[in-house]
């Protein structure tokens, strides 16, 4: 039998052929995956950094009062959170430059000192609520709160100046890990996992004035507008591009649907034990690491209390660094960690103010710490809108994003979500300034 060598040839070159291709695509693929974990980052950190300790107090106060109750709520705040964010993400990869500047530039001085001066005050207020659940997860540990800030507030502060952006973002990235310590503590909390799905996917909604204050602070609590500031300035430092752009996308889908995950084992953790047990009261998230110990364990307590000081030193570096960015950009100041502090003293100087005053009322006797927790969000409630018009605004101008303006489509779901943001944040406002005139918590 004779071999037919012309078709044994062209049966060695479709195998060779295929073989090259396979090669090709699986180069492509690690092609891809390399180009996004040289983007990845600012959308994953800002997303989580925004489960500090006001957040997780707020997660904690929904899981004990309400059982499961509110979790359907955290996939319409994961397309919100989304939709606000990728929109900020957009304007620093196309414009190159962080949204204080295109605020700047394209509405006045005018319009910029009065967001960078209410931006000030309210992040205060946020970085004081933070070096708080430093001290209050502290001290579960058996560490003094005179010990624990002054420490804190030297690590954070070490971190910043002495690191370059990278090292920081690293820093950031493996902070966002030990998150996950919240998926032990409901792990070990022994939850109902089969009703916690279904009440995340089936409403249930209730017109109780106290049901409807804690739905409205979920959502306050989980878009802050500093985090645009943040992860604009973030994709700017980062020098990411147009040609980059899917890749910063997807860092932000990634952050989004990673907090909420972490949301919903807060919740569930809390609704499990606390909500079980008939402790509906508790409003502190240091407060809710003390009651798990004889309700779930020991293990159950620690790392809950370790997942709220991971949280507060996080978001204790990132808030002032967002604040510095803010009012150094709107200024036309130097302002980045790859700066070395003669490059930008301006932005290092108001860094480390914010740290210094943030830890220093911590430590006062009889500060009112509550007081400032409800000013910071009052804050939040009157600053998220008017950023968010101003984002809104920026991001459809075609002078400025050419092609990557809104689509129809998303600028109906944005208007929709930044009106349904308005409102909410109007009755956290006046919630918060109802719980300011009767000086306790609500």
């Amino acid at each position: 039998m004779s071999l037919n060598l012309t078709a044994i040839n062209n049966l060695i070159d479709r195998m060779r052929g295929r073989t090259v291709s396979f090669f090709s695509r699986g180069n492509q693929t690690w092609r891809r995956i390399a180009l996004f974990l040289a983007v990845v980052g600012p959308g994953i950190i800002t997303s989580n950094v925004d489960n500090d300790a006001g957040g997780i107090a707020t997660y904690t106060q929904a899981g004990s009062a309400y059982g499961y109750a509110l979790l359907w709520s955290l996939i319409p705040m994961t397309i919100a959170l989304y939709v606000t964010m990728e929109m900020c993400a957009r304007m620093g990869v196309i414009t190159g430059k962080g949204l204080s500047d295109l605020i700047r530039e394209e509405f006045g001085f005018r319009s910029t000192f009065f967001v960078m001066i209410v931006g000030f005050l309210v992040d205060l207020g946020n970085v004081v609520a933070e070096f708080a659940g430093v001290a209050a997860s502290a001290e579960i540990f058996g560490v003094s709160k005179y010990v624990a800030v002054p420490l804190a507030a030297l690590v954070v502060w070490v971190l910043v100046l002495k690191g370059t952006y990278r090292q920081v973002e690293i820093v950031f990235l493996v902070a966002c890990v030990f998150y996950l310590t919240y998926l032990f503590s409901a792990l070990l909390s022994h939850p109902d996992w089969l009703l916690a799905a279904r009440m995340t996917v089936i409403p249930s909604i209730h017109l109780d004035t106290g049901y409807l204050v804690t739905l409205t602070a979920l959502v306050g609590t989980t878009i802050a507008p500093w985090q645009f500031f943040y992860l604009q300035a973030g994709f700017v430092e980062k020098k990411v591009g147009p040609r980059q752009y899917p890749q910063a996308r997807m860092d932000v889908l990634f952050g989004s649907i990673s907090c909420m995950v972490i949301v919903f084992f807060i919740i569930v953790c809390t609704a499990a034990t606390l909500h079980a047990s008939g402790l509906t009261n508790i409003t502190d998230a240091g407060e809710a690491a003390k009651a798990l110990a004889p309700l779930a364990g020991k293990w159950a307590a620690l790392t809950f209390a370790f997942g709220l000081l991971n949280a507060s030193l996080f978001a204790a570096t990132i808030l002032p660094l967002s604040t510095a960015h803010v009012i150094c950009e709107g200024l036309g100041f130097e302002a980045g960690i790859d700066h070395k502090f003669r490059e930008a003293p301006a932005f290092y100087w108001l860094y480390t103010i914010l740290i210094l005053v943030g830890g220093g009322i911590v430590l006062l006797p009889n500060a009112p710490l509550w007081k400032i927790f409800i000013f910071s969000q009052v804050g939040n409630g009157i600053w998220l809108p008017i950023v968010t018009i101003f984002i809104l605004l920026l991001v459809n101008r075609k002078d400025l994003m050419g092609e990557y303006t809104n689509t129809v489509t998303f600028n109906v779901i944005a208007w929709v979500t930044a009106v349904a943001m308005i409102i909410l944040t109007f009755v956290l406002v006046g919630q918060g300034v109802t719980q300011w005139v009767k000086g306790t918590p609500g």
